[in-house]
């Protein structure tokens, strides 16, 4: 049995086997950390997501990308060929999740005209760049809801090839932008008519979309029109959800409306996007359908000021986040009462500077915040998006089979949601990203 060690600067991998030193990102598989045939992960607690207490002195055995098993340091034997990695009391969690994240991020003011010309290399690069950051911070799985140029898929493949780092993506490709909607620009003409919808939406599924995303009620980032109106009409709404459903994929929808929202969950939409002005009857009636809701609070809450005061945001963009910050925290907070199904997601970078902490952190930290329990927050950042993506039977959890996405923090996040501020290793698919144990 060999003994994992940690060396070298913070936040880079160093792994040392005798005389013997490999850094992260100088492998042999481009764009990845050093993969271990077999590991074993000793010493911490692992956290039990249904509430059970937690199972301490553990063994998280791994082989390849995958938990081989888990359970007490006297009921699972470490191979002698096995590279141990000692937690030393440390808190085991799954990676986070983050369901709304927009890579290739591009909002108005200063930030939109120094991206004005970028290329479509640039992008990739920028998201390229975003996507290894948001791993390091500990988010292992992310969903993107509408990145330009299809810079996400192609971000996909790469990872998945092991030709960059970042977390596991499912996206959904370009929005569909109606004509004088949300995220459109003036005097410019989109799409319109339930018939260009569908043939949007089915060009995005074959690029490799696994998610549609339609904008269905005003928003923040549009200047002009009501964040609460309904623009999108009833018949082009579920003709989106239909035409994306006959493939198999799932549509998200950007809404503000409580009326356009009625109408997308009864069309079988499958997520709502923000919910700025969602009220008590309209939450009913998604808990009744299972409609997830990715509520973003984090985006319209004071502790994000400082950011938007960095990128430079017009007037017009702060009063119109502004405006909906109290009824958007008042709809979330009902949301919480009524027990609609609730996946965590920002708006924001994960790994964005936010009140101390990242993005992700904070999303979660505000959902203890506005009711949850810690332990219904970290299933909210964790298992509950897992579900919602149908890929719990991968991820989600540390169950034997699924990949090797674990989190170590010093303290027990379901007493203190808090303890996320922490996040001290960071391993995906039994690659680790980040070491910080010995600090």
């Amino acid at each position: 049995m060999m003994r994992y060690t940690r060396c070298g600067p913070i936040g880079k991998l160093a792994l040392c086997f005798g005389a013997v030193l490999a850094l992260a990102g100088f492998g042999s598989t481009p764009g990845a950390a050093e993969s271990l045939e077999r590991l074993a992960i000793v010493g911490g607690s692992v956290v039990d997501l249904d509430g059970g207490a937690p199972l301490e002195d553990a063994v998280i055995l791994i082989e390849g990308e995958r938990i081989a098993a888990i359970g007490a340091a006297g009921d699972v034997a470490v191979p002698p060929d096995a590279e141990v990695i000692d937690v030393d009391g440390a808190w085991l969690i799954p990676g986070l999740m983050n369901m709304h994240v927009h890579l290739g991020l591009k909002l108005p003011g200063k930030m939109a005209f120094a991206l004005a010309k970028e290329t479509e290399g640039e992008l990739t690069l920028r998201m390229s760049h975003s996507a290894r950051l948001s791993l390091e911070s500990g988010v292992t799985t992310i969903r993107l809801p509408g990145d330009d140029r299809h810079g996400d898929i192609a971000l996909k493949k790469a990872i998945a090839k092991g030709e960059a780092h970042g977390p596991r993506i499912f996206s959904a490709g370009e929005s569909l932008v109606i004509t004088g909607g949300h995220g459109s620009e003036a005097g410019v003409v989109y799409y319109d008519g339930p018939d260009e919808l569908i043939k949007a939406a089915r060009r995005e599924i074959s690029a490799g979309a696994s998610w549609v995303k339609i904008l269905i009620s005003g928003g923040i980032a549009t200047d002009g029109g009501g964040i609460a109106e309904a623009l999108m009409t009833p018949a082009e709404i579920g003709a989106v959800i239909d035409a994306a459903h006959r493939f198999g994929a799932k549509v998200a929808a950007h809404s503000g409306s409580p009326q356009a929202t009625i109408v997308a969950v009864d069309a079988g939409v499958d997520s709502i996007e923000h919910g700025y002005f969602l009220d008590r009857p309209t939450l009913r009636k998604m808990k009744r359908a299972g409609t997830w809701l990715v509520p973003t609070i984090v985006v319209s809450q004071p502790a994000t000021a400082p950011f938007f005061e960095r990128i430079g945001s017009p007037q017009w963009y702060l009063d119109r986040r502004d405006s909906v910050g109290k009824e958007h925290w008042k709809a979330l907070q009902m949301a919480i009462e009524e027990g609609v199904n609730i996946a965590l997601g920002t708006d924001q970078l994960p790994h964005e500077p936010n009140d101390g902490t990242t993005a992700t952190v904070r999303e979660a930290q505000y959902y203890v915040e506005a009711g949850m329990t810690p332990l219904e927050a970290l299933r909210a950042a964790t298992i509950e998006p897992a579900r919602m993506l149908e890929a719990d039977q991968d991820i989600g959890s540390l169950e034997v089979g699924k990949y090797a996405d674990i989190l170590a923090v010093p303290e027990d996040p379901t007493e203190d949601i808090k303890a996320l501020r922490d996040i001290r290793f960071v391993m995906k698919g039994g690659r680790v990203y980040r070491d910080e144990l010995d600090r």
